[in-house]
């Protein structure tokens, strides 16, 4: 995509970029300008990607060494999209900071945009996460990383959703063999066409010797600069196939398996992997050695480039035909990169409250869909402009209006220590014993630990109610079902929750049915933090879709405290199985349901909000 954006994106871009800067300073952030000059930039005038990659990791590199007080080196870089291109002459702002620090290895999160001096103009360009760990002292003793205490609500943001991004990254090989070994996912036609272009044609070969200039502050190859040969490399793999100037668009995560340094030769290899219409997807491996020594694998990417015509709209590429054996397994393997980034931008990129809501569930996708699904509700949480609503008894109901979204937060600490509320709150299955609105919650399918499907069964909302998506198909007494995916996670580190994140998937196992109203829910869910004296401050959260909003807006406007009768029901459950093991949920339906009418401090109704 061009430089040259609408007037109106730009306005919003710069908008946004304006508030950023409003935000109070981060210790670890390091921001650095560069302007682009004719030597950065390839043939058409334009900065080079390697270019930019190069101070990306330079201005990250800086940031992780800021916090760390130590040396840092490169472990990965995260998938990055480049929105738009720069133009000599114009200015590349980068902004790097530390989004959160684990044991020995910290995130850093980079923003790059783009400003024209003459126009008065700034843009975003991409952002890109990447990981930093910290080198051994000259004892062999590992550096311990101080936390990160986050002050800004986009900080908090970034540091809750950093322990799910980790997550995704230590699973991402995983994935890719997972996908492979899926047949419906490979049946493309990767046979030989009349057509096709032969991917020997398209192989690229060439050797770095590693000079003092090409190393960083510990004599070790600077990560950027092994980057940016690697895009070099890839470039003319691509040239190679479409015998025009390709566009470099996406760059799959980089991964450092190891170092190299100053006389080390980097032998690069690229070649052409799979052509889909309008992108390829390059391979590229970087090895290392030293004079006779063995070769040492350090470096391997993958980058999607596309072909632009004289207007600016892509071109159609040829078709590749793959190498014999190794040439297959790469040919397929692209096929499931492909399919990842498009979920990815389906289902990552999504924003919430976007049509439609229930994104389709397969094992192909759940990793992703989880990552949503926890990271959806850690950023519900994370927001600072909710508004106390209601209290009554220590139990608080909050809520906050976002366009035209309606988010609701109830909670009140709980004597049970934080893992057990956990442990309880996890099984959805024994909920109808506590929730009267749950009239059924049936397991349909536990993907792995930390993931599960439900199809939970409720009362409809009021008849017909304005605003609701089923009232055209609801009659009186009709009863509602939703399709939930319940992923949990354990707190990743010191002062973080325990979580429960619900939202709707469909499932072509479990279709709408006229027996009932199938509702969605946009991000719904738990967080439970422990407190002082082995106690938890337990919050629920819910993104009310129209199916729920009737259920809470009485309450809301003080007309009743359903939410408060609810809660206590759960924290009856709670404090009742404190110590106990779960019993099943056919007798904790009995005991909740004896317990509820004899209890002196709750007075549970019928007409409980949904949680």
């Amino acid at each position: 995509m061009s430089s040259r954006v609408s007037v109106d994106l730009e306005k919003a871009e710069e908008e946004e970029v304006e508030e950023e800067d409003e935000e109070s300073v981060n210790p670890t952030e390091v921001k650095m300008s560069q302007i682009v000059m004719p030597c950065h930039s390839n043939h058409r005038q334009e900065l080079s990607v390697g270019q930019l990659l190069k101070w990306i990791d330079s201005s990250a590199c800086l940031s992780a060494e800021r916090h760390a007080g130590c040396p840092c080196v490169t472990a990965s870089m995260d998938d990055i999209h480049f929105e738009h291109t720069i133009s000599v002459g114009q200015v590349v702002n980068i902004k790097a900071k530390v989004n959160r620090a684990f044991n020995t290895s910290m995130e850093v999160g980079v923003q790059v945009s783009c400003e024209d001096l003459f126009l008065d103009r700034h843009w975003r360009v991409c952002h890109a996460y990447a990981t930093f760990v910290t080198q051994r002292t000259n004892t062999g003793k590992k550096v311990i990383l101080k936390p990160i205490l986050p002050h800004t609500e986009k900080e908090q943001v970034e540091y809750s959703v950093a322990a799910e991004r980790r997550r995704v990254r230590m699973l991402h090989d995983d994935i890719i063999k997972d996908l492979r070994s899926h047949g419906s996912v490979l049946q493309a036609d990767n046979s030989a066409v009349g057509n096709a272009v032969a991917a020997e044609k398209t192989k690229v070969e060439s050797v770095e010797l590693v000079l003092p200039p090409h190393a960083n502050h510990q004599v070790n190859t600077f990560g950027g600069q092994i980057m940016a040969w690697m895009v070099n490399v890839a470039t003319i793999a691509a040239s190679r196939l479409s015998r025009a100037h390709p566009t470099l668009r996406t760059i799959d995560m980089f991964t450092f398996r190891g170092p190299s340094q100053v006389g080390d030769r980097l032998l690069l290899r690229a070649i052409v992997n799979n052509a889909f219409k309008n992108s390829m997807e390059v391979g590229v491996r970087a090895e290392a050695y030293h004079e006779e020594g063995p070769n040492r694998h350090i470096n391997s990417a993958f980058m999607i480039f596309e072909v632009l015509d004289d207007h600016r709209k892509l071109c159609t590429l040829p078709r590749i035909r793959p190498e014999p054996l190794e040439g297959g397994r790469r040919f397929q393997e692209a096929i499931a990169r492909k399919k990842i980034r498009l979920d990815r931008k389906y289902i990552i990129s999504c924003k919430q409250g976007e049509v439609p809501l229930s994104v389709p569930w397969d094992p192909r996708n759940q990793v992703y869909l989880s990552y949503n699904n926890v990271s959806a509700l850690k950023m519900l949480a994370a927001r600072n402009n909710w508004r106390l609503s209601s209290e009554k008894d220590k139990v608080r109901l909050y809520t906050m209006e976002q366009k035209s979204t309606l988010s609701f937060r109830v909670e009140s600490e709980v004597d049970v220590p934080a893992h057990r509320a956990f442990d309880l709150l996890a099984e959805l299955s024994n909920r109808p014993g506590w929730d009267t609105h749950y009239q059924k919650c049936e397991l349909i399918h536990r993907v792995d630990d930390d993931d599960f499907l439900y199809r939970v069964v409720t009362p409809s909302v009021s008849d017909g109610a304005v605003g609701s998506r089923a009232s055209a198909h609801q009659g009186e007494g009709h009863l509602q079902d939703f399709i939930l995916l319940a992923s949990k996670r354990k707190p990743c580190g010191s002062g973080d929750p325990y979580v429960i994140a619900l939202r709707s998937v469909s499932l072509p196992t479990h279709p709408p049915t006229e027996e009932y109203n199938r509702g969605e829910v946009l991000c719904a869910g738990f967080t439970i933090l422990k407190t002082k004296n082995n106690m938890s401050l337990i919050s629920y959260y819910n993104q009310a879709s129209p199916e729920v909003v009737p259920y809470i807006s009485t309450d809301i406007a003080g007309l009743s405290s359903s939410f408060y009768h609810n809660f206590c029901s759960c924290r009856q459950y709670l404090t009742r199985n404190r110590l106990e093991a779960t019993s099943s949920p056919e007798d904790q339906a009995g005991q909740n349901q004896a317990s509820d009418t004899d209890s002196p401090t709750c007075d549970v109704r019928a007409d409980n909000t949904q949680l």
